[in-house]
């Protein structure tokens, strides 16, 4: 297996436990909905869950996996909001929580290169 298709195979593993996650335990991700966002937060829990398993299925596939890629770094900018939702919220609540919520902000740069990357890989030869 190549780095590239490792890379890829980890990126989709890593999306499909993060939407797995939003079914498992929604009520976690129902606190990091922004509150400007319209209807019921647990709809945008379930809805980000399936893009997630969406776009690992895409990143599996050797096929899919530049479309798939773009498509995972945009999303995991447009998710963005709901870190610093979540940041927000979190400042008052115990060290190791408020810590998370923070890490998670400067986290999500490193994320969505990752992605790029993958795109990037996946086109050449």
């Amino acid at each position: 297996m190549s780095r590239q298709t490792r890379s890829a195979v980890l990126l989709a593993g890593l999306m499909g436990g993060a939407g797995v996650l939003h079914f498992a335990a929604p009520k976690v991700f129902d606190g990091t909905v922004p509150r400007i966002l319209p209807g019921e937060p647990r709809t945008w829990t379930y809805v980000s869950g399936v893009v997630e398993l969406a776009l690992a299925a895409g990143l599996a596939h050797p096929r899919t996996r530049v479309a798939a890629a773009r498509a995972t770094a945009g999303f995991l900018v447009g998710v963005f909001p709901a870190n610093v939702q979540m940041a927000v919220d979190w400042r008052h609540r115990p060290r190791p929580q408020r810590v998370a919520a923070y890490a998670r902000l400067p986290l999500q740069l490193p994320l969505v290169l990752w992605a790029r990357g993958v795109a990037r890989g996946a086109d050449g030869p």
